[in-house]
């Protein structure tokens, strides 16, 4: 009975770990190409695919896509790791959305939002005068920011998702707060980033009114890396918001309201949450760039300062295995730490492996886990 039983759990853990698979894929920032990581192993590279030295890559369903520094959007098959089509929305994009039935593109120039079906057929250019970024969808709207004319525009669709979709104005918003960068969203909230105003601006998309949250940022550096926004920096209590220009991350609770700043020790670029949504790890731009620290966010104290052997272009949690990647770019590696210990000084080194000049990293679940898995950053 016992042999059977260890069998049966033999079995049981090879299926999960099937059922739990997670690929990882690395923008290689100066050679065009994706590396793909399976089963803790560097299996594949994905090439010919253009600018990356800012690429953008999301998953939806089975599809993967990318957008590009010189405005290409390539869709990919994540599961056999092969390019299959692309489409020139730009001299310049800089972020998408996916929706059901179409992609959104934000361009800088030609100063367009480019909506493309999932094949990467064009449907529709939104024409803004602008470059524009931000871009984020919630129920039947696309809303982005201008950041040459300091708004932020509500588009919608006017078929309610049904057939292809066709955007209108639904509402313009000016004045919101000097040279808008980035935004995230959480359920009927927009966040915006302010690049030169010090503030963060809140929209809320079910009621449509708009406020600025000022900040108290201090003296401001000099800044080399623009901070960046995501999913990844809302927990179930707050948000965490990098500062721009100075050593903080601001927190917020979910009507956004302070809480607190948290000291760090450069000018942060990615704040990001571990799925348990215990520890938020921080990376930084400048002579910083090596550092990575690890945030207590029940106490909001650094309980680790990380100290790498080149520069940190990207950072990643597993969602599958108790595991955090890191982008070494200067050093032309890719590092995962076992994090399953509670006490994040006992974390240590997992593995390794050679990418040339890794960037963002970007996770892709089997799709035999669910209907649709969406992964995203900026870099």
């Amino acid at each position: 009975m016992k042999r059977v039983l260890s069998v049966l759990l033999i079995l049981t853990g090879i299926f999960a770990s099937l059922s739990a698979r997670e690929k990882i894929f690395v923008v290689e920032r100066e050679n065009s190409a994706l590396a793909v990581i399976d089963h803790n192993l560097l299996v594949d590279e994905i090439k010919h695919m253009h600018n990356f030295n800012h690429a953008v890559v999301k998953f939806r369903d089975n599809d993967g896509y990318v957008i590009t520094r010189d405005g290409y959007v390539i869709k990919f098959d994540p599961i056999h790791d092969k390019k299959l089509k692309e489409y020139k929305t730009s001299k310049s994009a800089i972020g998408f959305i996916i929706g059901p039935n179409y992609l959104a593109v934000a361009n800088y120039d030609n100063k367009t939002v480019e909506v493309l079906d999932r094949d990467l057929n064009p449907i529709q250019s939104i024409q803004t005068g602008s470059r524009n970024v931000g871009i984020k969808n919630y129920k039947n709207y696309l809303i982005f920011e201008l950041m040459d004319a300091d708004q932020i525009w509500v588009m919608k669709d006017e078929n309610a998702g049904k057939g292809k979709p066709h955007f209108v104005l639904y509402k313009k918003f000016e004045n919101i707060g000097k040279v808008p960068f980035d935004a995230m969203i959480h359920k009927n909230l927009y966040v915006a980033g302010l690049f030169n105003s010090p503030d963060v601006g809140l929209l809320n998309l079910d009621t449509m009114q708009y406020k600025k949250i000022p900040l108290n940022l201090g003296k401001k550096d000099r800044i080399l890396k623009v901070p960046h926004f995501g999913f990844w920096s809302i927990s179930d209590r707050y948000f965490f918001v990098p500062a721009v220009g100075a050593k903080k991350v601001f927190v917020f609770d979910h009507d956004f309201k302070p809480v607190t700043s948290i000291a760090v020790k450069g000018n942060p670029v990615f704040t990001t949450l571990s799925p348990d949504k215990k520890w938020l790890a921080v990376s930084f731009s400048g002579r910083d760039f090596p550092y990575v620290q690890i945030i207590d966010t029940n106490t909001f104290q650094i309980a680790r300062t990380f100290k790498f052997p080149g520069w940190i272009l990207h950072l990643r949690w597993s969602k599958d295995n108790p595991e955090l990647y890191f982008s070494v770019n200067t050093q032309n590696e890719v590092l995962a730490y076992n994090v399953s210990d509670p006490d994040p000084k006992k974390w240590w080194k997992h593995f390794s492996w050679p990418v040339p000049k890794p960037s963002g990293i970007f996770l892709f679940e089997a799709p035999d886990r669910s209907a649709s898995k969406i992964g995203k950053a900026d870099h």
